[in-house]
């Protein structure tokens, strides 16, 4: 089977992929939830004019020219307004949030007021009409599209949806990964390890990349280098409702690489296997009816590269989030190599110098060297068959950070 491209692999795995379908939250649910349909106002903000700030309402005409003696006629708190109106010469002491009496047009803050005693007050600043008041309407109106299908529920959006008086919302269901690690060698951190067996790690570093897109992730444990115990899992995965299916090793072609033989045993259709890359040749993508399965490479550092190129855009299209890769463009620090006949990506170092970036490749670069990784904050992205560059060439570098 030919090497696939890395555009054409994308291409072909987001193929058909839409958002989930919506479901409704609490509100204290739904904090960076994707909205699967707009939020519409199911009232008027503020639903009556309302004072602004603290002070006394009055008949602007009245304080047009200070000082004005006025007589205190009542009070409005929040909550509870002035049952009567406002009339010549009257003033009402009134607080923010509180609605506006009748017959008063403007409100007098409470810094320009003198208190005479008696229940009258001598107004000492003028006040022009509709002054500190907020008008009926001012923030929104019932009926109104408040928030679009698709928006990202952050903290403000939450406040705008409450003020609504929505109590609940409706977001795109969150995709559920279901993760499958395998290998006879493996064994979960913590453990006791035997000569043979290494600590299976990749499958915190996937579930944190699903979940750094807002996606779910169930991890199901080891599988052993038994095709029973794989299709065990698999099986637990499609009863949980999974959206999609990551392998984690066994994808390639020695004798103990099984998961292709498992999947499509379980009835999956293979969509493309190998692709033309560095790290991460082995990845596979097939359908299992309407869940995907990725194969991810069993190398810790081609598992997390090829989940940054290709898990993560699969699950923010499904989750209903926009996802476009950082790819800046920056200048070598190092030189590097021809490159052969696959993209190739390199762990670096990127750091900003007279206002545009430098990018030092690592010099080893093997693909099981999860520390470089976590060094690295970005990656240089060279073409198949780049010629040799050498420090100070032009690059492409996919910011990690």
């Amino acid at each position: 089977m030919a090497l696939v491209p890395v555009a054409d692999a994308l291409e072909r795995l987001l193929d058909d992929a839409m958002p989930l379908a919506g479901e409704s939250v609490p509100l204290n649910e739904a904090i960076d939830r994707v909205l699967a349909a707009p939020v519409m106002a199911l009232r008027t903000q503020p639903p009556f004019n309302a004072s602004a700030m603290d002070g006394y309402a009055v008949r602007a005409a009245d304080v047009a020219s200070v000082p004005s003696k006025l007589s205190v006629v009542g009070m409005a708190p929040a909550g509870r307004g002035f049952d009567g109106a406002v009339g010549q010469a009257q003033a009402v002491r009134i607080f923010t949030g509180a609605p506006l009496p009748d017959g008063a047009d403007t409100i007098v803050i409470q810094e320009n007021v003198r208190d005479l005693g008696g229940g009258n007050i001598e107004v000492i600043e003028p006040t022009a009409t509709w002054r500190n008041i907020r008008r009926v309407g001012l923030d929104f109106s019932k009926g109104d599209v408040l928030l679009e299908k698709g928006r990202v529920l952050d903290p403000a959006a939450l406040s705008l949806t409450a003020s609504a008086n929505h109590p609940r919302v409706s977001v795109v269901k969150r995709p559920l990964v279901a993760i499958i690690a395998t290998g006879d060698e493996l064994l979960p951190p913590g453990s006791e390890l035997g000569p043979d067996q290494i600590i299976s790690s990749n499958s915190y570093g996937v579930a944190a990349a699903a979940q750094s897109v807002g996606a779910c992730a169930l991890d199901l444990g080891i599988a052993a280098d038994r095709k029973d115990d794989i299709a065990g899992l698999v099986r637990k995965a499609v009863a949980a409702g999974a959206d999609v299916i990551v392998t984690l090793g066994g994808a390639s072609v020695g004798d103990h690489d099984l998961i292709h033989d498992v999947l499509t045993g379980e009835g999956m259709t293979l969509g493309f296997w190998k692709i033309a890359m560095r790290p991460g040749k082995p990845l596979m993508f097939g359908r299992l009816g309407a869940i995907r399965c990725i194969g991810l490479p069993g190398n810790p550092v081609a598992s997390l590269v090829c989940s940054q190129l290709f898990l993560k855009p699969l699950l923010a299209r499904l989750g209903g989030r926009d996802h476009r890769q950082d790819i800046r463009p920056a200048r070598l620090g190092a030189a590097l190599a021809a490159n052969d006949l696959r993209q190739d990506y390199v762990r670096a170092v990127v750091r900003e110098d007279d206002g545009e970036l430098v990018a030092t490749p690592f010099g080893i670069q093997d693909s099981s060297m999860l520390r470089m990784l976590a060094d690295a904050n970005g990656l240089v992205v060279r073409a198949p068959f780049a010629p040799a560059s050498a420090a100070g060439d032009a690059c492409r570098v996919l910011m990690l950070r």
